[in-house]
């Protein structure tokens, strides 16, 4: 009787915070998710994704836009169509707005944590509180909690949603507007996943202290907790 209840109390427990989720789910910003994850920050600060923005600026990357057959001249920051995969949660609650300061309160002008792990204010809260019981009680967090409050696990979909968006992609998800910068443009974008997360330009990956625990895991999770470095004291 006492693990039937529990079984209850926990699909209780998931489908509150997936209410709250879907009520309250906003994007926070790089500016607040480093406040905890700093050292991530500053390996992601000198990625190409930190500096996606200013490649749509007049000027930069001239030859990309050349053969993809756009103006090098024109300022492309304004420009909706181009915005959504050089921002962070363009078009969605507490996402980036067209015309924004990119580097404002939030930092949404990049493609920043939130566009990997999902928006953030809806799962923010609950990391603090999974470390706190940990080191109160020792006792893990299920990782599905962090799933139902909108915590994003499926990292090659939110890839592709980006890489693959172009014409005749094998993506089922693209859609117009597609990305001028594909493959046939040149070979450099042509995407595959599984070398993609293998590059540097994600985050330096650290040690995971095992506050949360269970499904959903990654292939990939086992092998950079291998290399992953220590979090610095």
């Amino acid at each position: 009787m006492k693990k039937v209840l529990q079984q209850i109390l926990g699909t209780m427990f998931l489908a509150c915070l997936t209410q709250m989720a879907t009520a309250a789910t906003e994007y926070a910003g790089v500016k607040t998710c480093t406040k905890c994850h700093d050292v991530q920050g500053e390996s992601w600060a000198g990625t190409a994704h930190a500096k996606s923005f200013d490649s749509l600026k007049a000027g930069a990357k001239v030859e990309e836009k050349q053969k993809a057959k756009l103006d090098p001249a024109k300022d492309y920051t304004k420009d909706k169509d181009c915005v959504g995969c050089h921002s962070t949660g363009f078009g969605q609650p507490g996402g980036y707005a067209l015309g924004a300061d990119p580097g404002g309160q939030k930092k949404l002008g990049a493609v920043g944590c939130e566009s990997c792990h999902g928006a953030g204010s809806g799962f923010r809260d609950l990391h603090g509180k999974a470390e706190k019981k940990l080191k109160q009680t020792s006792e893990a967090t299920p990782r599905k909690s962090l799933v139902a409050a909108g915590q994003n696990f499926d990292y090659e979909k939110a890839c592709a949603n980006c890489h693959l968006n172009f014409q005749g992609s094998p993506h089922k998800g693209a859609k117009a507007p597609y990305t001028p910068f594909t493959p046939n443009v040149d070979a450099k974008y042509k995407f595959e996943f599984d070398k993609a997360v293998r590059t540097k330009a994600l985050h330096e990956h650290y040690k995971l202290n095992g506050v949360f625990s269970g499904e959903p895991l990654q292939a990939i999770r086992a092998e950079f907790q291998k290399t992953a470095k220590e979090i610095p004291e």
